[in-house]
């Protein structure tokens, strides 16, 4: 508490009945992981060499090079303080430039991990020393202008010359031009370039080759090479996101990334490797860290959202009454409550994927995939499923912040651009559902056979047709009405797809006609996953007080799911209309419930102010003398009349006298 804090805000925080730290704590992984993640980022916050004007005021060149500037200072503060841990790096990196994208986070995102995982010993040594040092900046550079999640459709060519050893890498079409890859236009001087190979003829499909983009000593654009940015976007502005043609490029043989395959001198091609599902354990982790970026996304806009709402204060609910929080509507807490309780939903959700990545991690790398493919599934569904729950729950929170929800210092903006492009990079949400709809049809043909299914899976041998629900809302009785409405449509979709292919549609046209069916399949799974997961946070052991509040939110989730979506679980019986009606009222009854608790659920989300870089959503609640001084900062304020006064307004002024 400090004297300058809103006393709305801090009598919020006074009368809460849980201490925050401790879901802090439970958020992070432990007391010691927040001590030190807070450290870190304290670090970064307190930088006096990581201010300047906010990024709203520059223009886009200016943006890109100030980007470019705090990149390469905190590669070197990084040293300076011996960060080397990657999720301590990834702390220091986002509270040091929020919502500003990093002229580094391909090379260190993409590109290594890429280099790391599918090189040879040999390749390792040459090419990882310059990367870690900076002499080699990198981006991953797989996206085409006419083709991104289709890898099959992507044009560019590498073609093997056994009489020089090397690839001649072409850029065929327009179409064909790489783009959209981050930090490429002027960032970068190396790409792992994702092109088919082919030899003598004989195409060998998809390989990573390392390129060389630029010159190490100018920068200047190899021969042959048309780099270039691709120009403003919907968000990113201090991102190079790039293109690149290539005519006719020459790299050495051993440039191919060869960890899974290999080009012989001769050309003779050898697959080290049968085991496919070894290239994707990488963007299975990746899609893992997305999905729970985006609930972190949701998180930050929740706690913008409800601060205001316990600070602004707004018409009447009585007639001469004072005016109340805006928080203290019933209809402002049916917009954010759900969206609080989606927001840990998600996060829970998210963690649980990465720790199981982790957790099975050394077994993909000897080659052990059992549990892959399930993993594979589910961190497809889960990426899709967060990020579309993210992306629209964020407009929500914008919303209900009113006229000055719409200003760049509500901090909304830069939230919803971050998290808005996941819905489309590292594979398009629909496609991604789709290939999560792939391994449930599977477990649907296992489970008709009273095969063994997938730990994930295993509601799909349960045979309930009724609910036990009642007006206590038991967490069991929740988590079967979401695996009894997934089981079921994960049932119907298959059963669609498989009665087109016994009237001889061709699989893959069945498949396409089943497709919507698969998609609602596949959200289902991943809705009561989440479910399940929270549940399971739920039930630790842990202070009553914390339990109770978590148990209050994890209802409101299940509850507001279930009233969204109530024809999927009346359209078989298995709940009634009264039922619902139960569902719907106990939502409202939750809203009350939570509101005492609704500020002091968002501070342990523990999002510094920095990072949320919201007026609105500040810890101390000044809102109003705060949007003033954003406002005094605009570069039109800079001077009393604007020169466009006289270019234009003036002679117009002095025409209309003629």
């Amino acid at each position: 508490m400090t004297s300058t804090t809103n006393p709305d805000l801090q009598k919020e925080r006074d009368t809460a009945t849980f201490d925050p730290l401790l879901l802090t704590n439970r958020i992070d992984g432990g007391p010691e992981k927040t001590r030190r993640r807070q450290y870190i980022q304290n670090l970064a916050a307190t930088d006096p060499n990581l201010v300047h004007k906010h990024i709203s005021f520059m223009d886009r060149s200016e943006e890109y090079d100030t980007a470019v500037k705090n990149a390469c200072y905190i590669v070197k503060r990084l040293k300076e303080l011996n960060i080397t841990d990657p999720t301590e790096e990834y702390w220091y990196r986002h509270i040091a430039t929020p919502h500003e994208a990093s002229a580094m986070a391909l090379h260190t995102g993409m590109f290594m991990p890429t280099v790391r995982a599918q090189s040879t010993p040999e390749q390792y040594k040459h090419w990882i020393p310059d990367c870690e040092s900076y002499k080699i900046i990198g981006t991953y550079a797989q996206t085409e202008m006419g083709h991104g999640t289709f890898l099959r459709g992507l044009e560019t060519t590498a073609t093997y010359s056994p009489m020089t050893e090397e690839f001649i890498l072409n850029s065929p079409t327009v179409s064909s031009l790489k783009w959209w890859p981050g930090n490429l236009g002027k960032t970068t001087n190396h790409a792992v370039v994702m092109a088919h190979l082919t030899i003598a003829g004989k195409n060998y499909g998809m390989h990573g080759f390392v390129v060389q983009t630029r010159d190490m000593d100018d920068h200047t654009t190899m021969p042959g090479i048309t780099l270039g940015d691709i120009g403003p976007k919907f968000g990113y502005g201090s991102n190079d996101n790039g293109f690149m043609k290539l005519d006719h490029v020459r790299v050495p043989r051993e440039n191919m990334l060869a960890k899974f395959a290999e080009v012989k001198k001769d050309g003779t091609y050898i697959a080290k490797t049968k085991n496919t599902k070894l290239t994707y354990g990488t963007m299975v982790f990746i899609r893992a860290m997305i999905a729970g970026d985006a609930a972190r996304g949701l998180a930050q806009c929740c706690t913008i959202a409800i601060r205001y709402s316990a600070v602004r204060r707004q018409s009447e609910i009585k007639p001469g009454d004072p005016e109340p929080q805006i928080m203290d509507f019933q209809t402002q807490q049916y917009k954010l409550f759900p969206l609080l309780a989606t927001s840990y939903a998600l996060l829970f959700a998210g963690s649980s994927i990465r720790d199981t990545y982790f957790r099975i991690e050394k077994d993909i790398q000897r080659g052990d995939t059992k549990e892959l493919p399930e993993l594979h599934c589910l961190s497809s569904g889960l990426k899709a499923f967060n990020s579309w729950a993210a992306n629209s729950g964020m407009e929500v929170c914008r919303m209900s912040c009113g006229g000055h929800g719409y200003s760049q210092a509500s901090g909304f903006p830069k939230i919803y651009t971050d998290v808005t492009p996941a819905c489309t990079y590292e594979g398009e949400n629909t496609v991604l559902m789709l290939q999560c709809a792939r391994f449930l049809m599977k477990m649907a043909e296992a489970a008709v056979k009273g095969q063994p299914l997938a730990p994930t899976l295993s509601y799909l041998a349960n045979t309930s047709s009724r609910t036990s629900l009642t007006p206590q809302f038991n967490l069991d009785s929740l988590v079967a009405a979401y695996q009894h409405r997934a089981a079921r449509l994960i049932k119907a979709a298959a059963s669609r797809f498989q009665g087109l292919m016994a009237k001889g549609m061709a699989r893959e046209d069945a498949w396409n006609a089943s497709s919507v069916d698969l998609v609602r399949a596949s959200d289902a799974h991943c809705h009561q996953f989440v479910i399940s997961t929270f549940v399971s946070v739920v039930n630790e052991k842990q202070n009553k007080d914390l339990q109770k509040v978590l148990k209050d939110l994890c209802q409101l989730y299940a509850l507001y799911g279930i009233s969204k979506n109530s024809g999927d679980f009346l359209e078989d019986g298995y709940m009634t209309g009264e039922q619902i009606r139960m569902v719907e009222d106990g939502v409202l009854v939750l809203l009350a419930v939570i509101r005492p608790n609704a500020v002091t659920l968002v501070d342990a989300f523990d999002f510094n102010d920095r990072i949320l870089d919201s007026v609105l959503g500040r810890y101390d609640g000044q809102v109003y003398d705060n949007l003033l001084k954003f406002a005094q900062e605009s570069p039109l304020n800079d001077t009393d009349v604007h020169p466009s006064y006289y270019k234009y307004l003036k002679p117009l002024a002095m025409s209309s006298k003629l």
